[in-house]
């Protein structure tokens, strides 16, 4: 399926979507990325018996010390069997700290560049996937439904069997369910 545009009005459908494909291949994880909370809570009010792990923005992304998330929200969703998720980026770490402050291009940063071809929410898709299986949160070798946005909402959906970060290569991403045909949201 393909979203017209990116962005956040994708979100109802694009989790409407993952949970069908999840259905039809016996998917039992979900890993979706929710800053604030609101896809999360979105994608618990359809879920039906999946483990579901929200990653987050890492603390400090959006001001130093902060994390973007309410504590009330992390919480509620903890409290409804949700994985919830805070750490480095697996696209950003070390590599964006040495952008920052010599500049220039890094690695880590060419790779999420070359994903972000099939939209920031691919991207995205793919890093959190990685990020909940090297935190021990999702079976290796497996399956799962990652779903990812540009900016804020939901507009991407893949089938991914994620490799820990150490064997980024080794990862398969098996089907991509819906991302929007335009990749901006400006």
């Amino acid at each position: 399926m393909f979203w017209d545009k990116a962005g956040p009005q994708n979100t109802d459908d694009t989790i409407k979507l993952a949970l069908q494909r999840a259905a039809e291949l016996n998917i039992d994880q979900v890993v979706i990325a929710s800053c604030s909370g609101n896809s999360a809570k979105q994608l618990l009010s359809y879920n039906s018996g999946h483990q579901v792990v929200c990653v987050t923005h890492h603390s400090g992304f959006a001001s130093p010390g902060d994390n973007e998330m309410d504590p009330a929200v992390r919480e509620d969703l903890i409290k409804q069997g949700v994985s919830v998720l805070t750490t480095t980026h697996f696209f950003a770490g070390a590599d964006r700290a040495l952008r920052l402050q010599f500049g220039g291009v890094y690695p880590a940063e060419i790779m999420a560049q070359t994903l972000r071809i099939l939209g920031q929410g691919v991207k995205v898709a793919v890093e959190i996937s990685i990020m909940a299986l090297d935190a021990g949160l999702i079976p290796f070798g497996r399956e799962i439904i990652a779903i990812g946005g540009t900016a804020e909402g939901a507009d991407a959906a893949i089938v991914i069997v994620p490799a820990h970060s150490k064997n980024f290569f080794d990862t398969q991403l098996r089907e991509i369910i819906c991302m929007p045909r335009e990749k901006k949201t400006k």
